[in-house]
């Protein structure tokens, strides 16, 4: 037995908005058993647009019931049906929502119009009830309400019914089916078609665009998760609605998804991603030169353009540093910017000033210094690979990190010999950094060191 449901509300998402208008038709596939409908006061104004659009003014609602004096008849009618409408999860969301809030929890079987339309009448202009109906000839009588909406759906699946020669409708009830979990614009060959490797996964909207980017272990799964539940939140429901298609890239190892996943979050700046967007003000080395010709180091927080000498997470990391190549350089502490003022720098223990900070030491002097301890602050750095599973049985996964910084990724047939990270870069591909990144990286190091190969 099937309850074809249509209803109005206030608004897009169940848990700021209320229900305004609900129809049901109990239906047995080939006549309607039972029908019910009723105004509900929504107990919130109704917005002026969505008045227009279905004619539901405050007014008359002002006397209709709550959906909590109506929730048990509401819940008698629903609980042992297979619950079907025209983009069932919109309408599944609102009613199990206020259901829970009344005290009733409804789990049923679901069946969605649009997208057993588009799989039983395939190549059709529209799949809105609106224009479905009209290429189908299904007259509708009463437009956005909920009776009129609803009895136009009972008519497009009782047709759906009889064309269904593929079966369409037994295997979306199927307990192994998620179609009902899906998004109604995406097409279920698509998540099932996905691989079940690492990777980075991609959801596009009507137009093409990314609009989320993710990464998985297993790229099947993770997607299927993105389904499940049924949500009523804002957000939750419109990102539903604005999947249209999926991409994916399958990876070597879980790392390199990671990793891909936040190089593509800040090339592509999706809009349903919330997190590693933006800016990362983690400090860096920087040097210059200033007007009296003296080379200073500096401690800044790292620009989204520059390229510090060295960064670092933690500006009591930075200041350990450089302490260190003060006394180890003879470097002037003033002139480093760990002392502020002017005349001469105080002492710090374990070294001597030689006075480049009121000029009794020559730029040419000091400056050798500086550039020495560079060069050694940049050899500090490591250079190392790590060597991970590829795609295939034929290849092997590199990450590269050259003098400290991330240089790149990609996968380098098994059967080669690497002994430098010159080597390896004709296979990589070039990729920015970022804190994130670096952090994956250095913790994954840490703890396999099995998987590193080390560079002098």
């Amino acid at each position: 037995m099937y309850a074809i449901v249509d209803i109005e509300t206030t608004g897009g998402h169940a848990s700021a908005n209320g229900i305004t208008e609900i129809a049901i038709y109990i239906y047995d596939g080939r006549e309607i058993m039972q029908q019910y409908e009723t105004l509900i006061n929504p107990g919130q104004p109704i917005p002026r647009y969505i008045q227009s659009l279905t004619g539901i003014s405050d007014e008359m609602v002002a006397d209709a019931p709550s959906f909590d004096e109506v929730a048990g008849d509401i819940y008698t009618l629903l609980h042992d049906k297979i619950f079907v409408a025209h983009n069932v999860n919109f309408d599944y969301s609102f009613i199990q929502y206020h259901l829970a809030k009344a005290g009733y929890q409804l789990r049923s079987k679901k069946l969605c119009t649009v997208r057993l339309g588009r799989k039983i009448i395939p190549g059709l202009p529209s799949y809105s009830l609106g224009n479905l109906c009209k290429s189908l000839q299904i007259a509708v009588t009463q437009r956005h309400r909920a009776t009129g909406d609803a009895a136009a759906t009972v008519k497009l699946f009782g047709m759906l019914l009889q064309q269904d020669v593929n079966k369409a409708i037994a295997h979306a009830l199927n307990a192994h089916s998620k179609e009902s979990f899906l998004p109604p614009n995406l097409p279920p060959e698509q998540v099932t078609g996905l691989p079940g490797n690492p990777g980075v996964y991609y959801f596009h909207d009507q137009k093409g665009k990314v609009v989320y980017v993710g990464k998985a272990k297993n790229i099947r799964k993770r997607v299927n998760s993105h389904f499940t539940g049924n949500s009523a939140g804002r957000r939750r429901q419109e990102f539903l609605r604005n999947i249209y298609s999926i991409s994916h890239e399958v990876t070597g190892t879980e790392l390199m998804a990671h990793i891909l996943e936040s190089v593509e979050i800040k090339r592509l700046w999706p809009i349903y991603n919330y997190s590693q967007k933006y800016i990362e003000f983690k400090y860096g080395f920087y040097s210059f030169q200033d007007q009296q010709g003296y080379l200073r180091l500096a401690i800044e927080k790292r620009r989204k353009y520059s390229t510090p000498l060295h960064s670092f997470p933690l500006l009591i990391q930075g200041h350990q540093m450089l302490r260190g190549l003060i006394r180890e350089f003879d470097l002037c502490p003033r002139m480093c910017f760990l002392q502020k003022g002017e005349g001469p720098c105080s002492p710090i223990p374990d070294h001597t000033c030689r006075g480049a900070c009121h000029k009794q030491e020559s730029p040419e002097t000091y400056n050798l210094r500086v550039k020495a301890a560079i060069i050694h602050m940049q050899q500090q750095q490591p250079t190392f690979a790590i060597m991970g599973t590829g795609r295939d049985a034929f290849e092997q996964s590199c990450i590269l990190m050259e003098k400290g910084r991330f240089y790149g990724m990609g996968y380098i047939p098994r059967d080669t010999a690497i002994t430098e990270g010159l080597q390896v870069k004709e296979w990589l591909t070039q990729y920015p950094e970022n804190e994130y990144i670096l952090n994956l990286i250095h913790s994954h190091a840490g703890n396999h060191d099995q998987e590193l190969l080390k560079f002098s």
